[in-house]
């Protein structure tokens, strides 16, 4: 029998453009689109550009694209292309997965088709082969990893990043064999951020962009990697997870070219973590259908997943008054006050001076709690809401799969609204327009290097 990384390593080397199915392709490269805007927003609003910092420092070749820097190495550039695309927890995620997938997979593909001068349709196939592969190890081992403390995304993005490298430079099977085996030795990361709100999240996007391009390149010039780097004795199931979930991981991996993960990344209409989405989203809802005065909501009644209260209700005291920006990204109380107070969460959502809005901090502390089994979760990040008064209450309302997922989709008009008000925040309008072209043009034998022209002209001179 093959091992997990031989039929991943089978599956990047051998598909091609003519295997993926239609919509497949336009999820692609609609996913590319969606992180690019995340990314152009954080440096237009100047989140997390300290990597981005670091490795113009370090200079290099120039070999692909930073957004509003120069041309780096490709590794660099996934380090800080990576890092920026999830800085503002706009990015999408494969919720049976946990992982933030475009937001490691756009910056690989990006800077190694620039780097290695693959047109248009080799970087879609690319992150096709990325997303299907670090989709499927997450939805194998996330109960693992979150209980854990340990954080999908880079554990988990990493391999699917070195597949699509390996994918890209054209590399035989026993070469990603190899790339997938010595990413074992650097897929890490920890959720502990969600504690004090500090930045190291967006952190490990980038740093799984930039492991994964390293990662490939090693084994293409004869580094040898462990072909059971996932299920071997001392593979990284065993220690990471006691060696729990290796036949889950098996057989995800064993239809692979005929089940479409890529199909299932959810976009997120909020930029905020996704466990709360559903809960503003049934806010939301509330607004819309009736007349909510702020005044007479005595308590807001929240229920979610059991496993998702210790990252966005807990502990209470720190949620219902966040310490930073990024720290309100993952309060629930927080978030759903400001829903409630200003009828949307957005970008302005998440900055100091919101942060002080004394309403939304008096409804915040009025919100509630409790834990609740829904049947779609974890394939969906569901949830509920009791709004309650004086005289009972006032309106109820629930989500049972959150917007911008495969059972509750958003539109593609939406998807490329979401990219143009982003993009807007770092480049021109003419140059939004021109990228955004590009982007959905790829598969017509784009030059890589001259659709990101517009993405290096990124400035920073805007806000929200």
């Amino acid at each position: 029998m093959p091992t997990v990384a031989e039929s991943c390593a089978r599956f990047a080397a051998r598909l091609r453009w003519d295997d993926i199915p239609p919509e497949v392709r336009q999820a692609a490269k609609l996913h590319l689109l969606d992180a690019l805007g995340c990314g152009i927003a954080a440096h237009g609003t100047d989140a997390a550009t300290e990597c981005r910092t670091v490795v113009e420092e370090l200079g290099g070749i120039a070999e692909a694209s930073v957004i509003g820097g120069t041309r780096l190495p490709a590794a660099s550039a996934a380090l800080a292309n990576g890092t920026l695309c999830q800085a503002l927890d706009f990015d999408d995620t494969h919720t049976e997965a946990g992982c933030h997938v475009s937001a490691v997979i756009g910056p690989v593909v990006l800077a190694e088709a620039e780097a290695c001068g693959a047109d248009g349709r080799e970087l879609l196939t690319a992150f096709v082969v990325g997303s299907e592969i670090s989709t499927r190890v997450g939805i194998a081992v996330i109960p693992g990893l979150e209980t854990r403390g340990l954080h999908a995304t880079p554990i988990c993005g990493i391999f699917g990043g070195v597949a699509a490298c390996g994918r890209l430079l054209g590399d035989r099977h026993r070469v990603i064999v190899h790339a997938l085996g010595v990413a074992g030795s650097m897929a890490s990361g920890i959720s502990a951020t969600i504690e004090d709100g500090s930045q190291t999240k967006p952190i490990h996007s980038g740093w799984a962009a930039h492991a994964a391009v390293l990662a490939a390149r090693l084994a293409r010039r004869g580094a040898t990697g462990p072909s059971g780097v996932f299920e071997g004795r001392f593979g990284i199931l065993q220690a990471l997870l006691d060696g729990e979930f290796a036949r889950d991981l098996g057989r995800q991996v064993e239809d692979l070219g005929e089940r479409w993960e890529t199909l299932n990344i959810a976009f997120k209409p909020y930029p905020a973590c996704h466990y709360i989405h559903a809960c503003l989203e049934a806010v939301e809802a509330l607004r819309k259908r009736r007349d909510i005065q702020i005044a007479q909501i005595e308590a807001i009644a929240a229920q979610v997943p059991e496993p998702v209260i210790p990252f966005v209700v807990e502990p209470i005291e720190s949620k219902v008054a966040p310490r930073t920006p990024y720290d309100a990204k993952f309060s629930l109380p927080y978030s759903v006050a400001a829903m409630l107070v200003h009828g949307r969460v957005d970008l302005s959502t998440y900055t100091e001076v919101a942060l002080r809005d004394e309403a939304v901090r008096a409804l915040a502390r009025r919100v509630r709690y409790e834990a609740r089994e829904f049947p779609t979760y974890p394939a969906s990040f569901p949830g509920a809401i009791r709004l309650i008064g004086r005289l009972g209450e006032v309106g109820a309302a629930e989500v049972v799969y959150q917007r911008g997922s495969a059972r509750n989709p958003v539109s593609e008009t939406e998807i490329r609204e979401k990219f143009r008000r982003n993009a807007s925040l770092g480049i021109a309008a003419d140059s939004v327009s021109e990228l955004e072209n590009a982007i959905l043009e790829l598969d017509r034998g784009t030059d890589v290097a001259a659709a990101l022209a517009p993405v290096r002209s990124a400035s920073a001179e805007l806000s929200l």
